[in-house]
């Protein structure tokens, strides 16, 4: 399968997919596919790295397998399990009726098999995007599970055997670069870096997808977006956040986003009592 036919034609379908790409997010993106390479896109929470990944399943008809990572999150969580109660109760039916050989071997089939993402992803024959999220969250073991993955997109089942992928997902690690990751992990992946887009690029991604909103609103809601960006917040506001505050002033009804009416719905954006109380002072709001 081609992802895509070209870096333009990437940022083409991005965009009919909702997801406005500059230049070097759309090649890199065309790049993932036409190599086969998993990419990695570091950058700070809120960018739209996760968001890229599903407009990639979404521009090309694929589907989206998702691994959340998080602390703790082992093999059995990401790779594949097996029904220990559904197997129980097999060897119970079967006691007397057979020999363990013959029970262990009828245990230790498909039916009994639990299917977790990475396997998920690999087993599937259809155009399959394989988002594996916040993989800086993870212990250094589950990087080593991914390095075998992500080289030969294969696992290994002591009981079954090996699971090769029948058609190569496209691989999206996103990273908030809470922790450094592996070289070797790195070196196996293109790398993109997301941050926060400029203002005239926001104000494009708010509009488009909040058509109804007053451009000139759209602009000053930008601006004060940036502004608080620049203070040292406990949770900077993200784009989403952004666009749910277009939402909020498209319902509101509000026609100028001046102090009193940002004051009002600061906490679309802000989520801590602490970001409320120094924006409101920083920016000389009214509390």
């Amino acid at each position: 399968m081609t992802w895509f036919s070209s870096p333009a034609d990437a940022a083409d379908r991005l965009g009919s997919a909702g997801y406005l790409a500059d230049a070097a997010t759309a090649t890199t993106a065309y790049l993932a596919g036409a190599l086969e390479k998993p990419l990695l896109v570091e950058g700070p929470a809120g960018v739209g790295k996760t968001e890229l990944a599903k407009a990639v399943a979404r521009a090309c008809d694929a589907e989206l397998v998702r691994l959340q990572c998080y602390e703790g999150l082992d093999e059995a969580r990401a790779l594949y399990e097996w029904n220990y109660k559904k197997q129980l109760l097999r060897i119970q039916a079967a006691s007397g009726d057979e020999s363990w050989s013959e029970t262990h071997d009828n245990v230790f089939t498909e039916e009994f098999l639990l299917t977790r993402p990475l396997l998920t992803a690999i087993r599937r024959d259809d155009p399959t995007v394989l988002l594996v999220d916040e993989v800086d969250k993870t212990d250094v073991e589950v990087e080593g599970l991914l390095l075998e993955i992500l080289s030969d997109f294969q696992v290994t089942i002591p009981e079954l055997g090996t699971v090769a992928a029948v058609r190569r997902p496209l691989v999206v690690l996103t990273s908030n670069a809470s922790r450094e990751l592996s070289e070797a992990l790195k070196r196996r992946c293109l790398y993109l870096h997301l941050d926060y887009p400029d203002a005239a690029r926001e104000t494009a991604i708010v509009t488009s997808l909040v058509p109804d909103l007053d451009r000139v609103v759209a602009e000053q809601l930008v601006a004060t977006v940036g502004r608080l960006r620049e203070l040292e917040l406990k949770k900077a506001p993200s784009i989403a956040e952004s666009v749910d505050w277009a939402r909020t002033l498209l319902a509101l009804e509000i026609g100028t986003l001046d102090e009193a009416a940002v004051a009002e719905t600061l906490g679309v954006v802000l989520k801590h009592a602490s970001d409320h109380d120094r924006a409101v002072r920083e920016l000389r709001l009214r509390g």
